[in-house]
């Protein structure tokens, strides 16, 4: 895993705009691979960051990046709360339920579709994904919409210009700590 990687697939992360990423690095070696999110823990972890392998397979990991505080915030809303505790999660504890759904990646054959939750979906939309998959949607970016989809397009620009500016940064030099926002800056 290298920071280039970070930076192109968890940038709206990084800049604090949204509470998290999911992405794939190459894994040759699980051991290296592990060693490189410690690592970048230590890096990032005063940043409000934590980073942690969720899966291991065909020689790919599964990696999920995130800012606790701006998460525990999202899990908190009473529709995420609900969706949650529906599937069994315990909703008291953002650690508890992040590890949940870590267990959950690893042993379910289905990708878990209250992933959205943890990647900072509005309710609305991952609640609409997982009664109704790709009918009634009104528009498809980052994710699924079935609420407000101007408001979503909004954010898909916002975090697309964001992953533009944080690669073009990168290229010119400036590091993954640098590019990491020390807070977050979500706006409603």
């Amino acid at each position: 895993m290298t920071d280039r990687e970070v930076v192109t697939y968890c940038a709206p992360t990084l800049a604090g705009l949204k509470p998290a990423s999911l992405f794939t690095t190459l894994c040759v070696s699980e051991r290296e691979t592990r060693s490189e999110i410690c690592r970048m823990n230590r890096q990032l972890c005063d940043k409000g960051i934590r980073i942690i392998p969720l899966r291991c397979h065909k020689g790919r990991m599964l990696i999920y990046l995130y800012r606790p505080q701006m998460l525990q915030k999202d899990i908190k809303d009473e529709n995420a709360v609900r969706l949650l505790k529906e599937r069994g999660y315990r909703t008291d504890n953002t650690d508890v339920c992040v590890a949940q759904l870590a267990a959950r990646v690893r042993k379910e054959a289905e990708f878990p579709h209250e992933i959205g939750l943890f990647l900072g979906y509005p309710p609305e939309d991952v609640e609409g994904f997982i009664c109704h998959r790709d009918e009634d949607c009104k528009c498809v970016g980052c994710w699924r919409v079935y609420g407000d989809a101007d408001k979503a397009r909004k954010q898909f620009d916002r975090y697309d210009r964001c992953t533009d500016i944080y690669c073009r940064q990168f290229s010119l030099g400036k590091t993954l700590q640098e590019l990491t926002a020390d807070r977050y800056f979500r706006q409603s």
